[in-house]
């Protein structure tokens, strides 16, 4: 009943003359803006220049363990946006998009999908790394348009391993050899379809997006109790610092702290899918959030390109607490708009993207205060 990548693509061709059809200056997208060389494009995930053997290989989307006892990740430096989102419990986990990661001597450690990522994942048409998943992230795995590497897979021990510096289920990581042994078993694309246009907007070369009339935005805290995750701003780099369990959060393979030029608040209406606590984040209905830059922070609203469009189901997942349709259009690109209703353009460089659950968005804390504590986040 599902068919293959193409005919997904061909819903995306739609996607094409419906925009060519509604076209306006808010949609302007980083392929439009790039000016490509033989050698060089901007990058679809920073807007930064790259080469384009690296800018224009699809990226893939990996999930990073983010329990206390998993730190320090490797590899997440190398990622050009990172989503965080919560699990059962109230940890969270993360999922970083790379498209330049040779130079990782391992990446992980890897842990297991839910279904919303796959989301964000397919939103970048990229490859979709996990060791496992929840009973609700199946039918969307199993979809053959979802391009994914499972550990639980036949194929799964070339393309992750387990170390032996930390015990079960912390220690399974990857590197680069071994995703791109696992793409060429599962015979995927390397290069982006024709019709991929990008994701953010990105200010050009020598722009900077300094948001003069946004909130002080020196902490920001998206409001985890568990992990108390925490950025602050540097103004001498213009960039935030990360840093969650009370210190600053590193990569294991540089010990560098990771920082970022954006970050986006992203409130998501949610419910629980069953006793066991596995939730279901809307990543699809729109919300609103929070763009935050160079020390400032706006208010923001959040959509599916072309979610008005019926194109049809592909399935519904049923359990005992809900059944949820998932269509085509699902998987469009998330857009962001400022309070008049343009689209937000990013400044160049990396973004995380902090996916809140809609009923907490009041524990957010956004400060121009650098004293102010981490612990104030309690839900």
């Amino acid at each position: 009943m599902f068919q293959e990548r193409g005919i997904f693509m061909n819903f995306r061709k739609i996607s094409m003359i419906l925009a060519a059809m509604t076209a306006t200056a808010g949609l302007m997208t980083v392929q439009a803006m790039a000016e490509e060389t033989g050698d060089t494009c901007k990058s679809y995930l920073t807007g930064e220049t790259v080469s384009t053997e690296i800018g224009r290989t699809r990226p893939i989307a990996l999930m990073f363990n983010n329990i206390i006892d998993a730190v320090p990740q490797y590899g997440i430096e190398n990622c050009g946006v990172v989503y965080e989102a919560p699990v059962e419990g109230g940890i969270t986990r993360l999922m970083g998009l790379m498209e330049d990661y040779k130079d990782s001597a391992r990446i992980g450690s890897v842990r297991s999908s839910r279904n919303y990522y796959i989301y964000f994942a397919r939103e970048w048409d990229a490859i979709y790394c996990h060791f496992g998943q929840s009973v609700y992230a199946e039918p969307i795995l199993n979809l053959e348009s979802t391009n994914n590497l499972s550990g639980l897979s036949d194929y799964g021990e070339t393309v992750y391993y387990r170390s032996d510096d930390r015990v079960s289920p912390h220690n399974v990581f990857t590197d680069y050899d071994r995703i791109q042994a696992g793409i060429d078993v599962c015979d995927y694309d390397r290069s982006f379809p024709d019709t991929y246009e990008g994701h953010f907007k990105f200010a050009q070369d020598g722009e900077n997006i300094t948001l003069d009339n946004g909130q002080d935005a020196i902490v920001v805290m998206p409001g985890y109790s568990y992990n108390h995750a925490r950025f602050e701003y540097d103004a001498s780099t213009g960039l935030y610092n990360r840093f969650q369990y009370g210190d600053a959060q590193i990569d294991g393979n540089t010990g560098s702290q990771l920082t970022y030029k954006n970050i986006i608040l992203q409130n998501c209406a949610w419910q629980n899918f069953d006793a066991n606590g596995y939730l279901s984040i809307d990543t699809v209905s729109g919300g609103t959030g929070k763009y935050i830059t160079n020390g400032k922070a706006i208010d923001i609203t959040w959509a599916k390109e072309y979610q008005d469009q019926d194109w049809g189901t592909y399935l519904t997942i049923d359990s005992e607490y809900c059944s949820i349709p998932v269509k085509q259009t699902d998987f469009t690109v998330t857009r962001y708009y400022d309070m008049d209703g343009n689209e937000i353009t990013l400044n160049q460089g990396k973004t995380w993207v902090s996916v809140v659950q809609d009923t907490y968005a009041g524990d957010t804390v956004i400060s121009d205060d650098i004293t102010i504590s981490s612990d104030v986040v309690d839900n």
